[in-house]
């Protein structure tokens, strides 16, 4: 009987690694070239962003350097009509009121975000909250002076630098409890449970440990909220008012910046005008350094609780 010859074993092999490797080399390339796109579409929005802001930042160096001098720091503003002068008495207000507003806002912010949190998981009232800030971070700042206005100014019956600290602490609690939340959300678990677990009562754990691992997303929130509110001038012109004169007094109106800007840009002196230029400059500058501070301690862990 005829034998069937035998099929080379041999045969197919090295076919099927040359097509797995075409195959891979395929996909290494596609990969590749998605990474590369992904990388160039991450740094054209990086240029998107920042172009903007080196413009801005050039064009208030072109425009308000030349007007920088000692005087327009050391002086308040002149007379009208007259050259020189200075705004000081608004950069010493917009410190007062921007430091009032952080002390009234920032703590009720992270204690609203900390309930959200830590305690209204599924609660109406933690509901209402919530809708409360979305709400509040849509509404215009000219309503919040109206409402601040109504609430505080006619009862006092005059214009106060307290006031204005309120309208902008207002203003600051919406994002630095919507941040403060979501910060603490992403807080592990377990981090809390092993804290339980040592017997460490519960409201430590919050400070000692949920706050402090997500402290650099809460500064970041209130970092924001302060850069929102410090150039605001719509609210401040319903409730600080603005001075012309030396004021630091709570119950009397201060001059900040956002109104002196606001002044000298609707009046009708070329000298004005270009003082308004400095002035701009002067108060991104000012907002670009203590974000800058904040954030250089954040890193260095002074704000959570480092040593």
């Amino acid at each position: 009987m005829a034998t069937q010859p035998l099929s080379n074993p041999n045969s197919g092999i090295g076919q099927i690694p040359r097509e797995e490797n075409t195959r891979t080399r395929i996909n290494r390339l596609f990969r590749m070239g998605v990474d590369h796109a992904v990388t160039g579409l991450a740094i054209l929005a990086t240029v998107v962003v920042l172009v903007p802001l080196a413009a801005i930042l050039a064009y208030l160096l072109y425009k308000g350097a030349s007007s920088l001098n000692l005087d327009f720091f050391t002086k308040i503003p002149a007379p009208v009509g007259e050259n020189g002068g200075g705004v000081a008495n608004a950069i010493v207000g917009s410190g007062v009121v921007l430091g009032l507003a952080s002390l009234l806002g920032i703590p009720i912010g992270i204690a609203a975000g900390v309930y959200l949190a830590e305690f209204g998981s599924g609660k109406l009232f933690a509901n209402l909250i919530r809708f409360t800030a979305d709400v509040l971070n849509g509404v215009p700042s000219i309503v919040m002076g109206i409402s601040i206005y109504s609430l505080i100014v006619m009862q006092q019956k005059h214009f106060s630098a307290f006031a204005g600290g309120v309208v902008l602490a207002v203003m600051m609690v919406p994002t630095i409890t919507r941040t403060t939340e979501e910060m603490l959300i992403t807080v592990p678990h377990a981090i809390r449970e092993a804290a339980y677990g040592l017997g460490v009562p519960r409201w430590r754990t919050i400070i000692s440990i949920s706050l402090r691992t997500a402290s650099p997303g809460i500064i970041t929130g209130c970092m924001l909220a302060f850069a929102r509110v410090a150039g605001e001038t719509a609210p401040l012109l319903f409730t600080a008012f603005g001075n012309q004169f030396w004021s630091s007094h709570l119950n009397e109106p201060i001059a900040a910046l956002p109104i002196q800007i606001y002044v000298y840009a609707i009046s009708p002196y070329d000298e004005w005008h270009r003082l308004a230029w400095a002035g701009a400059l002067v108060l991104i500058v000012m907002i670009m350094i203590a974000v800058t501070l904040v954030r250089i301690f954040a890193n260095r862990g002074a704000l959570k609780g480092g040593h």
